[in-house]
């Protein structure tokens, strides 16, 4: 029996004969949750350095925040796409906010006690919520309109998750970062050292409160909306049975590649700031490179605005190729130059992963149909690459001697296999 996830129909819903949702209000709420996951996700960028130096951290130990952060998206994928399966787009939507704002709640028990492993608890936790709202978004987004321009919105809507990751961590690196270079950890022992870091900790804990609250507000205005949707069709079955779409070579494929995007993507997010210290980079301090994470994300914002118009008129997967090929020049550029030129080309690879994601999840879930909540569960799952690529790139870190050059052969060789995905995905899907 079709799955109608118990929604009473609206009298204002705007069901039109293509198949697809007329709600323009919905769009603003999808955009906003694009834009608040995208900024809650870069932000892990400018904490990394912070509870690096707070607890005398290796690569390997920081890269444990993205760990935990990105291993919900494998813990809680399935789940995931169950609960909306269940209760719906809209309450699922709900319901992963309620969970952000408890994850943000929980970095105050960490910082209280000035505990590592509590930080990284309350990122899994405010990930979970992430990943909810994400299984929501995506195929959402999808139904908001025409079926032939899905990939273009759905670029669109990135651009806004973009915006998020651009904005974040300028405005984390002012509050969170300034005050590294006035103290160190490595100088503090005993009650001293607790007492620092409870007391550096408190801006996160500030600035995930503010975000609390943020999403208080966009929770109640999707309640609001809850009704809005008409009866959902997500399958004929009761359970998950999404793993069946691995079966199809094309979903599968798309679905690696997510992982290593993911992967490749949040490692070199992960590492700007240290690279760009680097004396024959570009030698800046902490707070000055931090501001410069915004660069990396930008570039994915901007490349994300005009990829919505691109994706209209050009073939997406071609695209794909060629942004992941590019991704690879400018990883070479980087770590074989010095200075300003290897800065710079580090950062702009966010321009080139700009319409990686939306691509890569529109030609891998191509012709789902009433399994596209399915399909977006495995490819949240699939995201998971972001915890365990940035590890991988960390220990290559540190087996190398901080070498940060060598570790970023790993994300050139992510790209690689993505670039191949895209020739693959040129032709249209069979139903």
């Amino acid at each position: 029996m079709a799955l109608t996830s118990a929604i009473p129909q609206s009298e204002s819903n705007d069901e039109v004969p293509g198949g697809y949702v007329d709600a323009p209000e919905l769009r603003y709420f999808v955009m906003a949750l694009f834009f608040i996951f995208g900024g809650i996700t870069s932000l892990n960028d400018v904490i990394i350095p912070k509870l690096k130096e707070l607890f005398t951290l290796s690569y390997t130990q920081a890269m444990l925040v993205q760990f935990c952060f990105f291993t919900a998206y494998a813990v809680i994928g399935i789940p995931g796409a169950m609960l909306v399966r269940k209760v719906g787009y809209m309450r699922g939507a709900v319901a992963g906010l309620a969970i952000m704002i408890l994850g943000c709640l929980a970095f105050i028990p960490a910082s209280q006690t000035a505990t590592y492993w509590l930080f990284l608890a309350a990122y899994f936790v405010l990930a979970a919520g992430v990943v909810i709202v994400q299984v929501v978004a995506n195929p959402l987004i999808s139904l908001l309109g025409k079926p032939e321009t899905t990939s273009s919105r759905l670029t669109f809507a990135q651009a806004f998750n973009s915006l998020g990751t651009t904005l974040f961590p300028i405005a984390g690196s002012v509050l969170i970062l300034g005050s590294l270079a006035k103290v160190s950890a490595h100088d503090l022992t005993g009650e001293a050292l607790d007492a620092y870091r409870r007391a550096e900790s408190q801006a996160i804990v500030h600035g995930y409160l503010g975000i609390a609250l943020a999403l208080a507000l966009v929770a109640l205005a999707v309640w609001t909306f809850r009704n809005r949707l008409p009866p959902e069709q997500h399958g004929d079955h009761n359970g998950f049975a999404g793993f069946d779409l691995l079966k199809r070579p094309r979903f599968s494929y798309g679905a690696l590649c997510i992982f290593l995007y993911v992967g490749a993507e949040v490692s070199i997010g992960s590492l700007i700031v240290s690279y760009l210290m680097q004396p024959h980079v570009m030698a800046l301090p902490e707070q000055s490179a931090g501001k410069l994470i915004g660069l990396y994300w930008g570039g994915a914002m901007v490349g994300r605005f005009v990829g919505s118009a691109v994706l209209r008129v050009l073939n997406p997967a071609l695209v794909l190729t060629f942004n992941a090929a590019m991704a690879i020049v400018l990883l070479a550029l980087s770590v074989t130059t010095a200075g300003h030129v290897s800065g710079y080309a580090l950062l702009a690879v966010g321009l080139m992963n700009s319409i990686m994601f939306p691509t890569i999840f529109s030609l891998a879930c191509e012709k789902l149909g009433a399994r596209a909540a399915d399909g977006s569960g495995i490819i949240n799952v699939a995201i998971c690459g972001g915890a365990l690529v940035p590890l991988a790139t960390g220990a290559i870190a540190d087996l190398t001697g901080g070498n940060l050059g060598i570790a970023l052969l790993l994300p050139a060789l992510c790209y690689g296999v993505i670039a191949g995905f895209g020739i693959v995905a040129r032709r249209p899907a069979s139903a």
